[in-house]
């Protein structure tokens, strides 16, 4: 069993030194155990492997994959806004009832709306992603951690930084955290490895984390590789092909939402009608989340659209590339999945991802395209590819 946090024992067999001939050269300091972050758990339920298997029953020979039962756990634990402050936030731990010490794997869910909020993991409702094949993968022998985020569950009272990078990073990691801890304090007995999945704002979480994970935590919670899918990784160009755009687009409506994530937290404080034209700059003020035209030209106001093509709003353009994360070097294995034809979060973005990383030499990126795939049908094949690809480590 892994425990995090131990503290070593100050008793010891040994003789006293003698102060004479004791070393003169200082001793290293002691390394401080991790922080904890865990505040308090909840045990949902216990399910078997036919209860689980059922969930799938629509998805061939997936089902038979579960071999053992699984403790789901609502945990609540302490993480940083993206103002600085601290807060509790939440998240679903799935356990499964295994004799041997097992992996762990971090889960980062996908969209959900202001609406949807009872399908954020530790709702561990029937709509949510961690309900059915997640839960499954849990029961093939692995601990997920799956991180509700910011604005959802324990935050719900608080904005959801949507695609912001840096704290869905941070929330993820210290549910990570705080899901090691519990095991640690529970006798759960995992393992060193660490896993990281997820799908379309999950992905792109997944990605957040794995750079994180291995410039600040990289002793405590190594990376053994990672899986995203469908992230929109470079915000930048993204941004760009927006407003470059003539073609009707099907994501704007989440896209408003980003801008206004970001003009938030970079403290931008554009008005509205800055962004997009009327009617749509009174009507988003009035409902963030109403409904909007596919047409870039027909949504955003010509001033922001040519802003962001020349780049000449330097706190816009700092607050885009603040949040590519597409241009690192990965120590761990990567495999970015993204269907071909995906019509929400264009498939570039893990092909820039892939080339930026093997130009920096990274050796273990691979880009696994799903072909065909939009960023609906892809999600199946996704999750399955992904399954194949840790299930080799």
């Amino acid at each position: 069993m892994l425990v995090l946090g131990a503290v070593p024992s100050c008793k010891s067999n040994s003789p006293e030194p003698n102060i004479a001939t004791a070393p003169t050269t200082p001793l290293p300091p002691p390394v401080a155990p991790p922080a904890t972050v865990l505040v308090g758990s909840s045990l949902i339920g216990e399910y078997t492997p036919a209860q689980l298997a059922e969930r799938v029953s629509d998805i061939p020979l997936v089902g038979s994959l579960a071999r053992y039962s699984v403790k789901v756990y609502r945990l609540t634990y302490t993480t940083r806004n993206t103002d600085g402050q601290v807060i509790t936030a939440s998240g679903a731990l799935l356990v499964p009832v295994v004799p041997a010490a097992v992996p762990v794997i971090s889960y980062q869910h996908g969209t959900l709306q202001p609406d949807e909020e009872t399908r954020a993991p530790s709702y561990y409702s029937s709509s949510s992603e961690v309900w059915s094949a997640v839960s499954v993968l849990a029961a093939t022998g692995y601990v997920v951690s799956a991180p509700d985020y910011i604005g959802y569950g324990a935050s719900k009272s608080l904005p959801h930084p949507y695609e912001h990078a840096a704290s869905l990073a941070s929330a993820s990691a210290d549910m990570l955290r705080a899901a090691r801890e519990f095991c640690a304090k529970q006798q759960v007995s995992v393992n060193q490895k660490n896993f990281l999945l997820g799908y379309s704002e999950g992905g792109y979480a997944t990605m957040a984390l794995h750079k994180l994970l291995e410039e600040k935590y990289a002793t405590e919670l190594p990376v053994t590789a990672s899986a995203p899918g469908a992230g929109a990784y470079h915000k930048s160009a993204f941004a760009k092909y927006i407003m470059d755009s003539s073609q009707p687009l099907n994501f704007l409506s989440t896209y408003v939402w980003v801008l206004r994530t970001y003009d938030r937290v970079y403290q931008l404080n554009r008005p509205f009608n800055y962004y997009y034209q009327e009617p749509y700059a009174t009507r988003l003020q009035a409902d963030p989340f109403g409904t909007v035209p596919r047409q870039p030209a027909e949504l955003f106001a010509p001033g922001f659209r040519q802003a962001v093509l020349t780049d000449s709003d330097a706190p816009l353009t700092a607050s885009l590339r603040a949040n590519d994360i597409y241009d690192w070097l990965p120590r761990a294995p990567v495999a970015l999945f993204h269907g071909t034809q995906d019509d929400y979060v264009p498939y570039f973005n893990s092909q820039d991802a892939y080339q930026a990383m093997r130009a920096r030499g990274a050796t273990r990126v691979e880009l696994r395209p799903i072909q065909g795939g939009t960023h609906f049908t892809s999600a199946a094949p996704y999750t399955l590819s992904a399954y194949a690809f840790i299930s080799q480590f």
